[in-house]
C-alpha cells in the first residue's frame, strides 16, 4: 500500500527500512526522519505522517531497545530535583487595588 504519494513510499518500504536499521544497529532509535533518510528521500507535505507513523508502529522491530526504555523515567526524576515548579508560566501577581 502506498503510504506517501509525494515520495512514493509504501508500507513495505517502511518496514524494510526499519528491519534494515534494526539489523545494522540493534540499539538505534528509529524515527520517521531516519526512515526517509534510509530510503534516500525527504518528507514533502507531511499529509502522510499519521499513516506513516501507524505503519511504523505496526512493525515488530520498532520497539525501543531495552537499555533505552528507562531513560524517560530517569530524566523525569532528575527534573524533579531541579528546584523549579512544574509550571513554566510566570506567576500572576495580585495587587490590592
Amino acid at each position: 500500500m502506498i503510504i506517501c504519494h509525494c515520495t512514493h513510499i509504501s508500507d513495505h518500504d517502511i518496514r524494510a527500512a526499519i528491519d534494515w536499521m534494526r539489523t545494522a544497529d540493534p540499539q538505534t532509535v528509529i524515527t520517521p526522519g531516519k526512515i526517509y533518510h534510509a530510503l534516500g528521500k525527504s518528507a514533502d507535505c507531511g499529509g502522510c505522517m499519521p499513516l506513516f507513523l501507524d505503519t511504523m508502529r505496526s512493525s515488530d522491530n520498532l520497539e525501543v531497545p531495552m537499555q533505552l526504555r528507562t531513560l524517560r523515567s530517569e530524566a523525569s526524576q532528575e527534573r524533579a530535583h531541579e528546584g523549579r515548579s512544574q509550571s513554566h508560566r510566570i506567576p500572576q501577581q495580585f495587587s490590592a487595588a
